[in-house]
């Protein structure tokens, strides 16, 4: 069991490459940061670099059944309106799309246009009329206002170059009640994860509160589950410090 878990393990760092809601970054390499939307602080951390469309395989995801666990876990229902923020591909918005049935809506959002044009073919030629394809920003996600029962995010977080700036716009684009999901693994940004305690830091710098932490079949790594702040309830851009990231 040990040897399935360290190969399992071995295969997510190898295959981590879902699109992000934020530009690509790679510090690590030594290139400078995109710059920040005014008045919002840099993350005190690394940003790990896009380098594909998918996450990894969609038989092995489906296996585990990736989708199912994060759909229930969230409670999603039909005729809700899901956001799938760094969508790339498509392999949540296509799975949320049954799920919502045809009078709810699926908001598959990305930064990357080729990806976007991508999935935008492959909903066309399944007739898919209840998703709609949004091109975001590095700071903002572009979505309507008061329109999203449910926002997910996998295995991308870490890969968000103004993670401060992109939640705290996406706050208005949530409905009372609204729950934000966070699928990611146990590991250093800079390894293409978030640790949870991370990730729980820096959603509550700005205004966030989580509400459940999943550990996911399948070795899939975590969900964590926010409720998001009221827009008006949100700090100001200026307020927001930075956490700290453990390097070690």
């Amino acid at each position: 069991m040990k040897m399935i878990a360290a190969i399992l393990a071995a295969l997510t760092a190898a295959a981590c490459s879902q699109p992000s809601a934020g530009q690509p970054d790679a510090q690590a390499s030594g290139e400078a940061r995109p710059p920040v939307a005014a008045g919002f602080p840099e993350p005190d951390r690394p940003i790990a670099e896009i380098v594909g469309s998918t996450w990894t395989s969609g038989p092995d995801r489906d296996k585990a059944d990736e989708s199912g666990q994060i759909i229930r876990a969230l409670g999603v229902a039909p005729g809700m309106a899901v956001a799938d923020i760094g969508a790339g591909s498509g392999y949540h918005a296509l799975r949320l799309s049954p799920a919502v049935g045809p009078q709810g809506r699926v908001y598959a959002q990305d930064v990357m246009p080729a990806h976007l044009e991508e999935l935008r073919e492959e909903v066309e030629r399944r007739g898919l009329g209840n998703i709609e394809i949004v091109i975001g920003a590095a700071d903002d996600p572009k979505l309507p206002p008061a329109s999203v029962d449910r926002a997910i995010l996998a295995h991308m977080y870490h890969e968000i170059a103004q993670p401060y700036a992109l939640m705290w716009n996406l706050a208005p684009a949530l409905k009372p009640g609204a729950r934000v999901g966070i699928l990611d693994v146990d590991r250093l940004p800079e390894h293409h994860g978030t640790p949870p305690d991370l990730l729980k830091c820096e959603l509550e710098a700005v205004g966030y509160r989580q509400t459940d932490f999943i550990t996911l079949r399948g070795g899939l790594g975590y969900l964590a589950i926010f409720e998001p702040p009221a827009p008006d309830a949100r700090p100001a851009p200026g307020d927001i410090r930075p956490c700290r990231h453990r390097r070690t």
